[in-house]
């Protein structure tokens, strides 16, 4: 057939069933994206004859003759089209996977004429960002301007626009897939249908006859290394108890088989045609149930102490216990208590991008993986180890991610495509369909928490008790980080002298948990902040009150129960008592008018969390800044750029120290053959480990050129007390007189600080249909020195959004047996443009003595205070306080109506 794409003439020949998406990907139009292949996310959207569609839901033939226009055919003659230019200057994307397809959605008549924010509501209904919070889009569309143009004044404190924002909004910035590869083949994985089950035999005949297929593996043929898919800077932190393919499957879902072949549907076919005998075992489903006597065993054929399980013999993948004073004598003594439990479901991370690898063996015959990961050392740290290869023969290289929250700091495609390319010699590539990424990828732990608390008259707190109880799935990775983690600063932001601690994650045979957003935080502060609620009612004083009699100051120790604990943590800038101030002043004002009627009832709730600003034990990273021979510099840093905007933060630390436009600063990131290491982009590291890295790594640079302007008379002395030199610095005649100049800088990770978020709602309910309407949302943060207010103000926004669909929307739903129900978006409520209300962002005005130029980091904090905050909301409203999250319509209803 023939088809018009952006305006020329293309001949293609789709395959019987082939979706337009893949057709204009195989022609090579990759700003066409894949979120789903469903119609729910509109990452794929393009315009038709002038119309704009779902690409994945048109069959390819009914473009012949006819015109396709994707965000790369936008604009004229290399410039962006009107819409484009709004994105990047409204900062209208993070991970900007989602972006060429909603830049179509906003390129089209309808939305230029739409009149109100309702109408462009349900234009915007098929297109999901997942990252942004909508309200730098909805600026796009309104023509508002948030960034300056990275050429003038782009030092920090300045909402300088990212690097790639031209390239992201035309849809021509290469994600991990996006580069074309010749020889191609595709990977695909049989899944066990059984949540426990021991594989008898496994007959692989079939499939490797099929033509077309080049090799079919098995547990027989894979490694039988134990490792953890969870990725930390010290791998001990989790259990070994996973092998790249097992005998054994401990849920539904779990890898049995690959299949390699020429195409992805050959290999899909041949996954059909392999037979599997299975014995069925006994399964545990429920985390009460999997500790208890007599339950069935998912690891108790292993060493504890090899393995690093808590308890094999009780399905006890990690235990903290712990008491500081008397907790019984400070309750009985009390004048308050309250006493409570707490309930959070398992959430799906939704990023757009879904897991991918492609791997290779390059001239060398090195194996080289280009994998979306937020972690690409120490992913190849551990491909080193499971396939016993030495570290100078992998290279792991991390474009663009789309979207990670956490979900990426795990190794669930690396190995797969590994081993393939292993086995059969060929450039091999595997991607996780929507699906995978809810039966087979990682969810957030649900949680039962226990929370008492005991206070005198005034509402100063006596006593603390805290029993945790996570589901961590069928394997451990991440079960003792966010087990720790989770009871660590949302207890220790309180003054008690009274404390215990009860936690244990426990294995049952769900999927596995692992890494979110927060890390286990969101999951305890919504009982402990609920609770906090309930005993500011008890004893009359009014919650944010209650806050600040009873929260920790500098001085303070940063303790739970052990008073050794934790000895890194420091107060670098202190921000709270600011942040409550902030937004209790900013909640009594503005807003939505509530709606009239007597159904309607109305309420207001707060909540706080506190967070270290690096994770603990050492996080590590080592920036290479090179002056070039025109006078800018390439920086080397192995952070991988993922929505959290740390490319921009860092061109901008280096533009401040040198006094250059920040289009002068060329930025190579997540490459394990630049910069020498960074343990990862997550626990919000990127500013304030990596990024310390690459200010000391310029300031190196600027000492470098400061002799190199004394031999050369006539170039400007560089730098001084702020960003600006006395004349402009002419660094390539510095660098012709002084020969190329290469520096670098590391960072620890240690000390740490502690940041601080506040967040306050009023909202409406409908006691007829359970309705929870948003009228007001604020959030005060204590960031320290804002480096990029446009986009710290994204980070916040997209941290409340995402909290607000765990809040109200959100749940992966199993059936009781294993079997995850919420397969495809249209069954999982991310919020959409018109669920989402503006978040007023406050800032504190902090510095914290231990960040570069006193910024903390602000990427995960947002998330943590938002469901409690909306939860004591609605209890102000209804009188009844909810216990379990959701807080969807109907449990809200059954609430009101007993």
């Amino acid at each position: 057939m023939k088809v018009q794409v952006n305006g020329e003439p293309r001949d293609a020949d789709p395959s019987p069933g082939q979706s337009l998406r893949t057709l204009l990907r195989e022609l090579g139009c990759t700003e066409v994206k894949k979120g789903c292949d469903a119609g729910d996310c509109g990452a794929c959207t393009v315009h038709l004859d002038g119309t704009p569609v779902h690409s994945c839901l048109i069959p390819a033939y009914r473009a012949d003759g006819r015109a396709v226009t994707t965000a790369a055919g936008l604009g004229t003659a290399g410039a962006l089209g009107e819409v484009q230019q709004r994105f990047v200057d409204a900062a209208a994307f993070q991970c900007g996977f989602c972006t060429a397809g909603m830049v179509m959605t906003a390129a089209t008549a309808e939305v230029a004429q739409a009149t109100d924010d309702a109408e462009l509501d349900r234009l915007f209904k098929g297109n999901l960002c997942r990252c942004t919070g909508y309200r730098s889009i909805r600026d796009a569309l309104h023509g508002r301007v948030n960034t300056v143009p990275a050429d003038g004044e782009a030092g920090v404190r300045h909402s300088v626009r990212a690097p790639a924002a031209e390239r992201i909004v035309s849809g021509r910035e290469p994600y991990t897939l996006d580069l074309a590869t010749t020889s191609l083949a595709h990977l695909s994985v049989l899944r066990s249908p059984h949540p426990h089950a021991r594989i008898v035999s496994i007959d692989t005949a079939a499939a490797r006859a099929l033509p077309g297929v080049l090799a079919v593996l098995t547990h027989e043929d894979a490694p039988g290394t134990l490792f953890s898919t969870g990725r930390h800077q010290n791998r001990l932190e989790d259990p070994d108890d996973t092998v790249v393919m097992d005998r054994i499957v401990r849920f539904a879902g779990q890898r049995v088989a690959i299949a390699v072949a020429e195409t992805v549907g050959i290999a899909e076919a041949a996954t059909r045609l392999i037979r599997v005998e299975w014995q069925v075992l006994p399964a545990v489903f429920y985390a009460e149930e999997a500790r208890a006597a007599g339950a069935p065993l998912l690891h108790g054929e292993k060493d504890a102490t090899a393995s690093r399980i808590a308890d094999p013999s009780r399905n006890v993948a990690a235990a903290k216990h712990g008491e500081l004073g008397d907790v019984a004598a400070a309750v009985a003594a009390a004048t308050a208590t309250v006493s409570g439990t707490w309930r959070t479901q398992r959430i799906a991370h939704a990023q757009l991008e879904t897991h991918a690898t492609r791997g290779w063996l390059d001239a060398d015959g090195r194996l080289v993986l280009r994998t979306s990961s937020q972690v690409p050392y120490l992913v190849r740290a551990e491909i080193c180890r499971i396939f016993a290869l030495p570290e100078d023969r992998v290279r792991v290289i991390t474009a663009r991610v789309g979207g990670g929250f956490g979900g990426k700091q795990e190794l669930l495609t690396e190995d797969a495509v590994a081993l393939a390319v292993l086995a059969t010699g060929r450039p091999v590539q595997y991607e996780f369909t929507r699906e995978d990424e809810f039966v087979g990828a990682t969810l957030r732990h649900p949680k039962r928490v226990e929370v008492t608390l005991a206070a005198d008259d005034s509402g100063t707190l006596t006593g603390m008790a805290v029993d945790v109880l996570a589901d961590t799935g069928a394997y451990g990775n991440h079960g003792p980080g966010v087990l720790f983690h989770g009871s660590h600063e949302s207890l220790s932001v309180y003054r008690v002298p009274a404390r215990r601690v009860d936690a244990e994650s426990v294995y049952t045979n769900n999927p596995p948990s692992g890494a979110f957003r927060g890390y286990g935080l969101g999951q305890v502060m919504f009982a402990v902040e609920s609770a906090m609620d309930e005993l500011a009612r008890t004893v009359g004083v009014d919650p944010f009150e209650l806050r600040r009699r009873n929260v920790i100051r500098p001085g303070d120790p940063i303790v739970v129960t052990d008073p050794d604990e934790q000895t890194d943590l420091q107060y670098g800038g202190y921000g709270l008592d600011q942040c409550l101030d902030l937004a209790q002043a900013a909640v009594a004002t503005g807003g939505l008018p509530a709606p009239t009627g007597p159904e309607w009832r109305t309420g207001t709730g707060m909540a706080m969390s506190m967070i270290a600003t690096a994770p603990p034990r050492g996080h590590f990273s080592e920036a290479r800044l090179h002056l070039d021979a025109d006078g800018g510099v390439t920086l080397e840093v192995g952070t991988a750029e993922f929505g959290n905007g740390t490319t921009t933060v860092h061109g901008q630390l280096v533009a401040e120290v040198l006094a250059l436009p920040a289009r002068l600063v060329r930025i190579r990131s997540s490459d394990t053959d630049g910069a020498k290491y960074d343990t990862g982009a997550f626990g919000s590291a990127g500013t304030v480990v990596a990024g310390k890295a690459v200010h000391a790594a310029a300031v190196a640079m600027r000492d470098a050129l400061r002799e190199g302007a004394r031999r050369e008379p006539a170039a400007a002395v560089v730098g001084g007390a702020g960003r600006t030199a006395p004349d402009p610095v002419d660094y390539a005649r510095i660098r012709a007189a002084s020969g190329p100049i290469t520096t670098t800088g590391s960072a620890d990770g240690t000390p740490r600080a502690l940041a601080f978020n506040v967040h306050a709602f009023r909202v409406a309910v409908d006691t007829a249909t359970g309705e929870v309407r948003i009228l007001r949302s604020v959030q005060a943060v204590d960031a320290g020195t804002v480096l990029n207010p446009e986009q710290l103000r994204g980070q916040v926004e997209g941290g409340v959004a995402q909290a607000i669909g765990s809040a109200l929307y959100e749940e992966v739903r199993l059936d009781g047996a294993g079997q995850v129900l919420t397969r495809v978006f249209r069954n999982y409520h991310i919020p959409q443009l018109a669920d989402v209300p503006v978040t007023e962002v406050l800032f504190a005005s902090t510095h914290d003595d231990l960040g570069p130029f006193g910024a903390k980091s602000m990427s995960e904090a947002p998330y943590n205070p938002v469901a409690p905050a909306l939860a004591n909301a609605v209890r102000d409203a209804i009188g009844v306080r909810p216990m379990e999250l959701p807080m969807s319509r109907d449990r809200i209803w059954r609430l009101l109506h007993g």
